[in-house]
Order: structure tokens, then sequence, then C-alpha cells
């Protein structure tokens, strides 16, 4: 994931900034708005690059809306028992992702409350790295706040029982597809700054997500466009930690193809 204070918009390599609304044809935009949306989540990448809630309202069971629930001071205990479980079974895919993974675990130890923002010392999130069916193309969104290219995630909710449920839950909702496939073992934990309750730092663990071969996006509100690119041309300006996920997602899809 990017820096968490980064400037705003931040310029392409060429010197321009990104538009607002893509022209490249791979590229599906919100054409409602000319910039991003205030005080909305991002993506963790997300994407959950800052911690402003999404709504002040939630879904609830018959399809009414009603206030969101607070999260409970001590947190989803099936939630943490579930990322302890996984992160202390995870073969870490390298040196920076073996570091960042003990460290999660020893925030873990605090209990719970580790998996809500307001954990000061940090909290848990969850992401998502889509390829399409072939393999050859990944899914990324244009986050409303950094001007950047990300893959999708966020934090995790009171509903969520497992990370990997979590990374499929936000994947779907920003993405707007239908019948995503995730791979339970993590491809990476990367650990980063955030502004949440005055600085703190996001866990964030990721994961490999699959669509099918007629996916359709739809750009939700918390992206200024969602783009479909090459494994191996990704665009700019990209959030720091994105590309690194393209190998591991790459290996988990030829594992799954054979």
């Amino acid at each position: 994931m990017p820096d968490a204070f980064p400037a705003t918009p931040v310029p392409s390599p060429a010197g321009t900034t990104v538009p607002a609304t893509p022209t490249d044809p791979s590229v599906t935009a919100d054409p409602s708005r000319a910039a991003g949306p205030s005080g909305t989540a991002g993506p963790s990448g997300t994407a959950g690059y800052t911690c402003a809630s999404r709504a002040d309202t939630a879904t609830l069971p018959g399809g009414t809306s009603g206030a969101r629930p607070a999260v409970p001071g001590d947190g989803n205990v099936a939630l943490h028992a579930d990322a302890v479980a996984v992160l202390a079974g995870w073969t870490p895919t390298g040196p920076d992702a073996a570091e960042a993974r003990d460290r999660t675990l020893a925030l873990l130890a605090d209990g719970p409350v580790a998996l809500t923002r307001h954990h000061l010392p940090g909290h848990l999130t969850a992401s998502a790295l889509i390829l399409d069916a072939a393999g050859a193309r990944v899914l990324l969104c244009l986050h409303g706040k950094l001007h950047r290219w990300v893959q999708l995630g966020g934090h995790c909710e009171p509903g969520d029982e497992t990370l990997a449920g979590a990374a499929l839950r936000e994947a779907t909702e920003e993405s707007g597809i239908a019948g995503l496939v995730i791979d339970p073992v993590p491809i990476d934990v990367d650990i980063h700054p955030v502004r949440c309750q005055g600085g703190s730092l996001h866990h964030d663990v990721r994961f490999a997500v699959f669509a099918p071969p007629d996916a359709v996006e739809q750009v939700s509100d918390e992206s200024e466009a969602l783009g479909w690119f090459p494994t191996d041309r990704l665009p700019e300006p990209l959030a720091g930690g994105t590309a690194k996920l393209v190998a591991p997602a790459l290996a988990v899809h030829a594992h799954r193809a054979r």
C-alpha cells in the first residue's frame, strides 16, 4: 500500500496528473464525480488508507437500513482467532512479509481490539488483488483521495468471521463483480502509517482473488475508476506495495490451473 500521507494529486512520470475520468477503454470511470469522494474510506488497498467510515448506516437483515452498529471495544473474537491461526501457519513470501507477519502477530497479542480502528498502536485490514479468469490482467481502482491505482480492500467489519472473508467482501463491494473466488492463503502482509485516530498503522493482510470469465466491474463510491491492466504493464501512479502482489498472485493462479 502507499504512504499514508501523500500529496494530492500525485503527478505521473510525465509531469501530468491522473485525470478523474480516464480515457483508457479498459478503465471504467464514475462519470458522476470529477474528483475523489470526501469522507469515504479508501481501499486498502483499502485498501483503507484513511480511517473515515464508509457511511453511518448499514444494511440490516431483511434489506432495511439502520444505524451501523458500534464496534465493541473488545473487537471480533472469531475474526481474531482466525487471524492468529492464519498468520501463525503462513509461510511468508519474502523477508519484508515475514517481518510484517511477526509484527502483526505481536499486535494481535493485544486481543480482538487489535482488529478495530480504535486500537491506536495499529489494527488489521484486508485487501485483494483481483486477477481475471486467464490470469492476464489485474483489476485496480483509482483511489479517490490518493489519486493512485491500488488493489481493493479496507477495514474489517463486525460481521467478518475470517480475514479471507473480509478481503472477499471488500473486493466484491468495491468491484461490483459477482462470483469472485478467493484463495484463503495470504500472498503478503504490509504495514504502513495512516491517519486513524490521529495517527496509527494498518497491518494489511493481502489475498489473491479471481474473477469469473464474464466479470463486469462497477465503480463504487469509494473510487474514481476501476481498470483492468496487463500484469506486466501496471498503471502510474501506482500505490507502493501493489506491484509486489502480482508475482505471488500469478503463482496462486498457476497452481489453481493445474
